[in-house]
């Protein structure tokens, strides 16, 4: 099982968070760039921030949401459980630095990047291995190695964890 990172240099984004499904790797990298702004910024330039970034976490939730109702994803329920009350800490902390309550934005920066990272290995790499797949399905033959072909020559490569079984490699279930 991955943990979270103890350095703030350890939570860029890299390889390590690829999952193989373009419209979430491109979701996840904004976020992992969202939150290192976070981290870096000064108190006052915070709450700003926190604000898009609260932007960002509802677009990123209502896009994985969507999916995995839309293709009837098996472990969505918890999934989507998790999207929302990782999105109501983020509320109520936006609103208290908003007051100037900084060290809760600082809290939940830190507990972002140590969340981030096992909720993506376990709960996003299972989502966009069933993408994948089902995306597979709607092709055949040549169609289907074209696409894989696409895939592979993009700039992110799927991750050894997202390759095989929906399930994490530690054995855990997604949820």
């Amino acid at each position: 099982m991955t943990t979270g990172p103890t350095t703030e240099e350890a939570f860029i984004w890299s390889d390590k968070f690829i999952l193989g499904y373009r419209p979430i790797d491109e979701t996840h990298e904004e976020f992992v760039d969202l939150v290192r702004q976070m981290e870096a910024a000064a108190d006052p330039d915070l709450p700003p921030l926190l604000a898009l970034f609260a932007e960002h976490a509802k677009a990123h939730f209502d896009l994985e949401n969507q999916l995995m109702v839309e293709t009837e994803f098996p472990p969505r329920d918890c999934h989507i459980d998790e999207h929302a009350a990782v999105m109501k800490s983020i509320e109520e902390v936006l609103e208290l630095v908003n007051h100037g309550q900084y060290a809760y934005g600082r809290s939940l920066i830190d507990e972002l990047i140590r969340w981030f990272p096992s909720h993506a290995d376990h709960l996003d790499s299972a989502l966009a291995h069933w993408m994948c797949k089902r995306s597979l399905r709607k092709t055949s033959g040549v169609a289907a190695q074209f696409a894989i072909a696409l895939n592979a020559m993009g700039e992110r490569q799927p991750r050894a964890s997202s390759i095989g079984s929906a399930e994490p490699a530690d054995g855990t279930t997604p949820c």
